[in-house]
């Protein structure tokens, strides 16, 4: 089970995981705080695990010859705030504070251009492979350290990348287990509220 998650909310960064800082973010527009938290599911190449793309990807340094896939998405400009391998490890690549570009084209509740009033986790998986208990773990944690670093955030402001982006995004799939995330933030909060 992972430990309490720190963030320093002055610089938005994560205390004590890997830092591999993208330079694809900007500043959110002033005066917009997070209210909204996305999750993503991604694996580079599509169905694996494990290597350095994810983190190539998001830092703009993906090379076009290591993978075909890799040659229709190299010169993309994409990050997120953070990454939740599948053994729950965290890796956090924008600082929440900052305007992580992990959405796109996207609405929520009426809202659009969610990039700029949310945070972004991607979960290393596929939309039909279950994710693993570590990660739910890892999530539930991050999102309880995250509502407790910023007020304007909500536990029932949560969505997939796929309903956000309906149409155009299915992550993190049918296999991502909601119930489950939801139960475990419940316990984490809970547990937060006591300490």
């Amino acid at each position: 089970m992972i430990g309490a998650v720190k963030i320093d909310p002055a610089t938005g960064l994560l205390a004590g995981v890997r830092q591999v800082l993208s330079p694809h973010f900007d500043a959110r527009p002033a005066g917009v705080l997070p209210e909204l938290l996305v999750v993503h599911g991604i694996s580079l190449p599509p169905g694996e695990f494990g290597g350095p793309w994810i983190d190539r990807l998001f830092t703009g340094t993906l090379p076009a010859d290591a993978h075909p896939y890799f040659r229709d998405i190299t010169a993309q400009r994409v990050s997120a705030h953070a990454l939740i391998r599948r053994g729950g490890q965290l890796v956090q690549y924008v600082p929440f504070g900052e305007r992580a570009w992990h959405a796109g084209q996207s609405s929520y509740r009426g809202r659009s251009a969610c990039n700029d009033f949310s945070i972004g986790v991607e979960l290393e998986g596929t939309d039909d492979t279950p994710y693993t208990d570590a990660q739910y773990a890892a999530l539930a944690a991050l999102i309880t350290a995250l509502l407790g670093a910023y007020p304007s955030l909500s536990a029932q402001a949560i969505a997939g990348h796929s309903e956000i982006a309906p149409g155009r995004k299915t992550d993190p799939g049918p296999s991502f287990d909601w119930v489950l995330l939801r139960g475990l933030l419940g316990q984490t909060l809970q547990a937060s509220s006591r300490s």
